[in-house]
């Protein structure tokens, strides 16, 4: 009878838990944010609790996991429309290699060793830091680089200003303008920060996108 009851518990919640994630829309493992990775360890604890204590009334484990996937629903909800929500629990990108420099300030801020970025290097194939112009750790842990063109010409990477509505003041900063330029620039078209979706300077330019380009 026990060994029903725990095969029954099993065949239930692989169901339930796989009925849960396709409504928190699950996006792979290596893109979880931490919201997300706590969601699946709470999950998995319970799941396992439940099926060791097959004694128990299943709803006592339905209760807790229901409750998480609404939290994860609202907070996706949230983050959707707050991108100071994103930035609190998800983090943002830094940038570890700038024009084949290694920024090691940042690199201590993250906690990210050399060996780590020698270990993200090879899995890209790179042999050498000297081949790469810039690399950016991604707040899901992956690091994303960029190859020098041939001859090593220098690109630039697009740098968001704005985004959703919000100026980007450290963006600013690293290209040696404030709010009151940004401001003037967008008054030239016409527009406030509060109605762009993104911008990005690249290449001594503005790109503009606006909220009603992308509603």
């Amino acid at each position: 009878m026990l060994l029903f009851k725990i095969l029954f518990r099993t065949l239930f919640f692989y169901f339930f838990v796989t009925l849960a994630y396709r409504i928190m829309g699950k996006r792979e493992v290596g893109q979880l944010g931490v919201i997300d990775l706590i969601v699946s360890i709470l999950i998995a604890e319970l799941v396992a609790i439940s099926i060791e204590n097959a004694k128990d009334s299943i709803f006592l484990t339905i209760a807790p996991i229901t409750l998480l996937v609404v939290l994860e629903v609202v907070f996706g909800y949230i983050a959707v429309k707050s991108r100071r929500f994103r930035t609190l629990f998800d983090g943002k990108p830094s940038l570890i290699i700038c024009h084949g420099k290694i920024n090691y300030h940042e690199m201590i801020k993250q906690r990210y060793t050399l060996d780590d970025l020698l270990i993200g290097l090879r899995e890209k194939e790179i042999m050498d830091i000297a081949m790469v112009e810039y690399a950016f750790l991604e707040p899901n842990g992956k690091l994303s680089v960029f190859k020098y063109k041939p001859f090593k010409i220098k690109s630039s990477f697009p740098m968001a200003l704005i985004l959703d509505g919000v100026i980007q003041e450290n963006t600013l900063k690293a290209i040696h303008k404030d709010k009151s330029w940004l401001k003037t620039q967008l008054s030239d078209k016409g527009l406030l920060a509060s109605e762009v979706f993104y911008a990005f300077y690249k290449n001594k330019k503005i790109y503009i996108i606006k909220r009603c380009e992308v509603s």
